[in-house]
């Protein structure tokens, strides 16, 4: 029997919690995880109390044609990324790892060059995540040091992510 490794374990349950994802456009997971142990998890969804995207039949992003990238600001979500932060302590989020899955709502296809969007990595720096692991295949991943987002500072360059 061969044994799934503990990136795509991990990246696997991050695809699972996207199955919440009330987005109409992309559902994405996300799991910290620290010394092999679950810290907490996070989906794209309303804050609690208001309505998701899904309850309501549209995207306010989609009906305007907004790019991937875009104007976040608009969005009635809390990305997963977010999510799963504000759902744990920062003593375990410091030197853990998140793991981010997403999928494409209309296709089940996974999101094509995936990353945390630049409001998502200011939270991911600033709770002391070590290292963010992002599927792109079943099987495939990048391993992408927190680090990386310190040194190459896309606020400074006008670069967008997504």
């Amino acid at each position: 029997m061969d044994r799934r490794d503990k990136v795509n374990y991990y990246l696997d349950l991050a695809e699972v919690v996207a199955k919440r994802g009330t987005c109409l456009r992309r559902h994405y997971g996300a799991v910290i995880v620290k010394n092999d142990e679950v810290v907490s998890t996070g989906y794209v969804g309303a804050p609690r109390g208001r309505q998701n995207c899904s309850d309501l039949g549209k995207c306010i992003r989609q009906e305007l044609k907004i790019p991937r990238g875009e104007r976040y600001e608009l969005c009635r979500s809390v990305h997963a990324e977010a999510n799963a932060i504000i759902s744990a302590a920062r003593r375990d989020m410091l030197g853990a790892s998140m793991y981010l899955t997403g999928i494409e709502a209309g296709t089940g296809d996974y999101v094509a060059n995936s990353c945390s969007c630049s409001m998502c990595k200011r939270l991911i720096i600033n709770a002391g995540i070590s290292t963010v692991y992002i599927r792109d295949t079943a099987d495939e991943y990048r391993a992408i040091p927190v680090e990386s987002w310190i040194v190459n500072d896309e606020s400074l360059t006008g670069e967008r992510g997504y």
